[in-house]
């Protein structure tokens, strides 16, 4: 059998190592939107997924005008999260543009719900407000503005299920503590003031729980007015002008 001397097995290493390194050089850069866009999938899991923590939601699917309306947001100071501020300062509004129709185009499947751990009757409270609303306390229902289906309505509105409860109570409470906003007249605003802090909890303790429906993608048209529980009226949404609207 041939033998190798040690000092070959280092020259012979050496090159490979050096022919290795030349070719990744040469190899061409992949300037894609994807490519691009791995900066948010670090957080916001493989194809904006979202996070495993339930921390960092759901990207894919989502209506293009919504991600681009948050994006601006973060960046111009109506949502307050120190990473997505840095991330997109920089970023112009064409840009941003581009990466909320990427996401927006991806069609990946949705996890299972987890089992909801909270009690029937906050279940049931949850359940009366997202379709029903509160008429005394003119509390409109979620599905007036999130679609009958609540996967949300195009261009601007998101969809409420598929998220975690931890996440959409924090987000309902950023709205009520003044966390988030959005262009006035902000809609989302108002309507969570009339919402107590169990209310929030039995709102996202039941959307969390609910199964997706067969088409997960966000509808073409809000659901006409008469479609929707006794006494809803019109709301007029800053970042979605035609909310609410037949």
């Amino acid at each position: 059998m041939l033998k190798i001397s040690p000092f070959l097995r280092v020259v012979a290493g050496s090159l490979l190592v050096f022919f290795a390194a030349a070719n990744a050089a040469t190899a061409p850069f992949e300037d894609t939107i994807a490519q691009r866009t791995l900066a948010c999938t670090a957080c916001h899991g493989p194809q904006g997924r979202a996070a495993p923590d339930g921390y960092y939601p759901r990207l894919a699917g989502k209506p293009a005008g919504y991600l681009y309306n948050q994006l601006i947001n973060f960046r111009d100071g109506r949502r307050h999260y120190g990473l997505m501020t840095q991330l997109v300062d920089p970023l112009t509004d064409a840009y941003l543009l581009e990466i909320a129709q990427y996401f927006s185009a991806l069609e990946v499947p949705y996890p299972a719900p987890l089992a909801a751990a909270a009690a029937a009757d906050v279940l049931a409270r949850g359940k009366q407000l997202v379709l029903q609303g509160d008429p005394a306390r003119q509390m409109p229902a979620c599905v007036q503005c999130h679609g009958t289906a609540l996967t949300g309505v195009t261009p601007n509105i998101p969809g409420l299920l598929g998220l975690p409860r931890d996440y959409l109570n924090a987000q309902l409470g950023a709205w009520k503590t003044g966390q988030r906003r959005a262009h006035a007249p902000d809609c989302m605003k108002a309507v969570v003031a009339r919402l107590r802090e169990e209310d929030i909890n039995a709102v996202g303790s039941w959307l969390a729980a609910q199964p997706l429906p067969a088409s997960t993608k966000p509808v073409s048209a809000l659901p006409a007015l008469q479609t929707l529980p006794s006494g809803s009226k019109a709301i007029d949404c800053g970042s979605a002008p035609l909310a609410g609207k037949p």
